[in-house]
């Protein structure tokens, strides 16, 4: 355990508190003994819980971080760890990574059970799921997702300016005004080409001239580990999975032809349609059903997405289309607050209330001019009027 705390403390050392992300406050760290945090990969879980540990009024004996991918796990057991800390007074156990650890759902439910003054973070991949996990954790643990960054977080991280988060509501009613205010500071236009193309995920930081590269790869390592790590599928399987979404990294945003799909795999359309849902779980795509309450892993998507713009950078072989990336945009900025569906008039319908249509400085209303609470998102401006607004505007809401 002496090796663990050593790793522990170095990795506190050099964790940055000069960004924080608000997400930190949503988390209800004291009251809640089991806490979850799933997230794609780069979303920043590690660096987030390095940061709530550098908080907390804790001696650092009484805290332990560890990732369940050490090669201290390859011979050791999470439960026995756990117990010892306990013993020797450790009172709050952080893990990370731990869908790579095979038993973690039923050691962690142990260690809930048996240690009750010991309080338990874990993090793990976005595909985690705890109602089919082995250990029933789904009664016990409080989840919380970690979305990339939003157009208002990569303006933070850089200190370029600070704004607080908008509801949708007060957008949508006075969004001419805070436009008026906010454009006073800074010009948005400015920045949001560069984080269309680089700035979900926080690791743009390290070099953005690599991003694409590195974004790519991380794709590659959800698909190739943790998906079999979490469902067990098949490298075969896996292979698959990058065929379709080489297909449809060059096609979106489509209606999915199913059919054709199984027949360019070579597998069956029940399949195609399971292989998209693994893929939105890592958060690589954005599935959209025109009833997404109801939906079953069985039904087949609207529409298909990639989950955010920089994807289309990272993924696509030419030069991404505008009106591609204005709508993945629009969606990665959205999805995280509100339910959003496939709508016939109009490209996006949030919460069955807000219809949206996605275009241009010079799009107008024409195409939902008869639909009753129904907004223009408007690229290429910087203040809008009425029912017209600024796309970047929605990049406020988180």
């Amino acid at each position: 355990m002496e090796a663990l705390f050593i790793k522990y403390f170095s990795k506190l050392q050099r964790v940055s508190s000069r960004f924080v992300r608000d997400f930190i406050h949503e988390i209800d760290w004291e009251r809640n003994r089991l806490i979850g945090i799933k997230g794609a990969r780069g979303a920043g879980k590690t660096t987030l819980v390095l940061q709530y540990l550098k908080q907390v009024a804790l001696p650092n004996s009484k805290s332990l971080y560890v990732s369940l991918d050490d090669l201290y796990f390859s011979a050791n057991r999470l439960y026995d760890l756990g117990e010892a800390f306990v013993r020797t007074g450790g009172q709050l156990l952080v893990l990370d990574e731990v869908h790579r650890y095979t038993n973690w759902s039923q050691e962690i439910k142990n260690l809930y059970d048996d240690f009750p003054d010991l309080r338990i973070v874990f993090t793990g991949s976005s595909i985690m799921h705890l109602e089919r996990s082995k250990g029933d954790l789904s009664r016990r643990a409080v989840m919380y997702h970690l979305h990339g960054l939003s157009f208002r977080e990569f303006l933070q991280i850089q200190q370029i300016v600070s704004w607080q988060p908008i509801s949708l509501s007060d957008l949508l009613s006075t969004h001419t005004q805070l436009a008026l205010d906010l454009t006073q500071m800074i010009k948005p236009l400015a920045y949001f080409k560069e984080y269309l193309q680089y700035g979900y995920y926080p690791y743009f930081l390290e070099n953005k001239d690599v991003y694409a590269q590195k974004l790519t790869e991380t794709v590659q390592l959800s698909l190739e580990l943790d998906l079999p790590a979490v469902y067990g599928i098949s490298y075969s399987s896996v292979d698959k999975l990058k065929q379709l979404l080489v297909v449809l990294a060059e096609s979106v945003p489509m209606k999915p032809n199913i059919s054709k799909l199984s027949e360019t795999l070579n597998t069956s359309r029940a399949l195609v349609v399971e292989y998209m849902h693994y893929l939105e779980e890592l958060g690589v795509l954005t599935l959209l059903h025109r009833d997404s309450f109801g939906i079953t892993r069985l039904q087949k998507p609207e529409k298909v997405y990639l989950s955010h713009p920089n994807l289309q950078y990272a993924l696509h072989q030419s030069r991404p289309d505008t009106g591609t990336l204005r709508e993945s945009f629009f969606l990665s900025q959205v999805q995280p607050l509100h339910k959003v569906e496939y709508t016939d008039k109009g490209d996006f319908k949030l919460d069955r209330k807000v219809t949206i249509e996605v275009g241009g400085e010079s799009k107008t209303r024409k195409q939902i001019a008869d639909v009753e609470n129904a907004y223009v998102a408007a690229d290429g401006i910087d203040i809008g009027y009425g029912g017209k607004i600024p796309i970047w505007m929605f990049g406020l809401l988180y």
